[in-house]
């Protein structure tokens, strides 16, 4: 068995999403440290505000730095936080590209946006979400942990 498997369950579509999601949470806390560096560096007051900005950009790095860690470690729950990163690059990327006329900003966050999204959304990343068994649609697999499902495979343990 590869060690890769080992380290993480999900497929490798699922690892390269969590290692693309976390440019952006990296990015977020280079600003956050270049806005706190400036801020002792200026001469001028009026830095109050960015305290404020060096915090939010820290908190949103570390929360989109923890999603992509829990992809890469093949955690479900990163799936739904990882899909609504990408397509936060698509919407920054698009506004980049159209409305404030910087194609080469905005292109590659749109890029970037798009492949997460498909490679969250390709067949073997969903049958990791749904926890597919063996020779079992999505259909069953939804059905299986749907509340009806649960019900009745609490009636099958409590008659048999």
């Amino acid at each position: 068995m590869p060690l890769a498997d080992k380290f993480s369950p999900a497929p490798r579509e699922v690892r390269l999403a969590g290692g693309l999601t976390a440019l952006p949470g990296l990015v977020m806390f280079a600003l956050a440290v270049a806005l706190l560096v400036d801020s002792f560096t200026r001469a001028e007051g009026g830095t109050e505000n960015v305290y404020a900005e060096v915090v939010y950009y820290a908190v949103m790095g570390a929360g989109t730095i923890a999603c992509a860690t829990g992809l890469v470690l093949g955690k479900t729950w990163a799936r739904s936080p990882g899909v609504v990163v990408a397509l936060l690059l698509v919407g920054i990327g698009w506004y980049g590209a159209g409305p404030s006329g910087q194609p080469a900003f905005g292109i590659p966050l749109m890029v970037v946006g798009v492949l997460i999204i498909v490679l969250l959304f390709r067949v073997p990343s969903r049958a990791w979400a749904l926890g597919l068994m063996e020779g079992e649609s999505e259909e069953d697999a939804a059905w299986r942990d749907s509340a009806e499902g649960r019900a009745a495979r609490r009636e099958r343990e409590e008659n048999g």
